[in-house]
């Protein structure tokens, strides 16, 4: 099979979807791997490396989509201003695309609709379960653990305060609370990390199994009121909750937002869109200065003010919806997902070709089009189809 590689084209995005090492990999299995020039330059993986691992360097974009059988990305195809066209334009009828899509979110459902229209067969990350077999495939949990070491150091570089406990000729600073919301990969990455800048930690999740995770990690529990059977859904992941579930998890949250200087976000349910726990209302509770990071944008966000792809002051707190906070710790993102990736690939392909059996439970979490419809169930139910 040819494999392409495009640059991505996501502001400030400098992961790539392939390693030199992951290239050498598929090669060593009879693929073709061309790579967009300066592709992995933002990580630190230069031409002459993919080139001395057999891959072909082509000068553009255009070249890997008009060649390439399977396309693989870290990002959802969007809008490339140097070419002036959509990359979903750019693809053709039964050609392959696997990266994260992101299918369920608001702003991805007319990107996905042309993606089923165009006829491209979309596999989405994000869907890849959390089942034993499917570990070394599981782009999302490598993701996570990035963003929530990265996005807890952002957050305390935009709050105007020490977040350790500071002891000084005048006297001794208290330091920081922290709560992280969604225990799962990234927030305990979160935590662990808000725990070594000196932080005293919170923690809210509506699984028992992740609250006790957090405890080991040093955290303070926040009751939500939710029980136990209605939070933990398969595999480990939380699962929707019912209006007044959620009404009872918002009222907790409220009473403690007060006293927290950063709150960290990313509570997601498997395919959906993410749910909505702190309103507008509640961030006005906040104090002056503090910060939210809300990991779960690419899903929605789990507040209501957090702006896409921005980071924003709204009621003097700070809002960071920047959707690629991997990305902005590259190489070490990149050697990670790009792993992924190819274990994704090889378990998909048999003799070279695509067998996307729908029996098969990771087949079913990830792909998101086939034959010119939506075939994803959280983007369908989305989207009311």
């Amino acid at each position: 099979m040819i494999i392409g590689i495009p640059r991505e084209i996501m502001h400030d995005e400098d992961r790539v979807a392939a390693t030199p090492a992951t290239c050498a990999k598929y090669v060593q299995d009879g693929h073709k791997v061309l790579v967009e020039a300066g592709a992995g330059e933002g990580a630190y993986f230069h031409d002459e490396q993919y080139a001395q691992a057999g891959a072909t360097v082509v000068s553009d974009a255009l070249a890997v989509y008009q060649s390439a059988e399977l396309i693989l990305k870290v990002k959802e195809p969007q809008f490339n201003t140097s070419l002036g066209r959509h990359e979903v334009d750019l693809m053709r009828p039964g050609q392959y695309l696997i990266t994260f899509i992101h299918p369920a979110a608001p702003s991805n459902h007319e990107m996905v609709g042309n993606l089923a229209r165009r006829g491209v067969v979309a596999m989405t990350l994000d869907g890849v379960p959390r089942i034993t077999r499917a570990q070394s495939m599981d782009a999302l949990t490598s993701m996570s653990t990035c963003a929530g070491y990265k996005g807890t150091i952002m957050g305390c570089n935009l709050l105007p305060r020490f977040a350790p406990q500071i002891f000084s000729a005048v006297g001794m600073i208290k330091p920081i609370h922290m709560l992280v919301v969604g225990a799962g990969v990234g927030g305990l990455q979160a935590l662990a990390t808000g725990k070594r800048l000196g932080a005293k930690v919170f923690a809210a999740d509506i699984r028992p199994a992740a609250r006790e995770q957090a405890q080991s990690l040093g955290a303070q529990v926040v009751e939500l009121g939710v029980p136990d059977e209605a939070g933990a859904g398969e595999g480990g992941y939380a699962k929707s909750l019912i209006p007044e579930h959620m009404a009872q998890e918002r009222a907790a949250l409220a009473e403690r937002l007060p006293e927290m200087d950063l709150v960290f976000l990313s509570a997601l349910i498997p395919g959906k869109q993410a749910p909505v726990l702190i309103t507008e209302d509640m961030v006005k509770s906040m104090k002056p200065g503090a910060v939210i990071v809300d990991i779960s944008i690419d899903q929605g966000g789990n507040c209501a003010l957090t702006p896409p792809g921005e980071i924003r002051t709204l009621h003097n707190v700070h809002l960071v919806g920047i959707k690629n906070i991997p990305g902005l710790l590259p190489e070490s993102a990149t050697t990670m997902f790009a792993m992924n990736v190819y274990n994704l690939v090889h378990y998909l392909l048999k003799d070279g070709r695509f067998h996307l059996d729908d029996r098969d439970e990771i087949i079913q979490g990830i792909l998101t089009t086939q034959g010119g419809q939506i075939v994803h169930q959280g983007a369908r139910e989305a989207m009311g189809l």
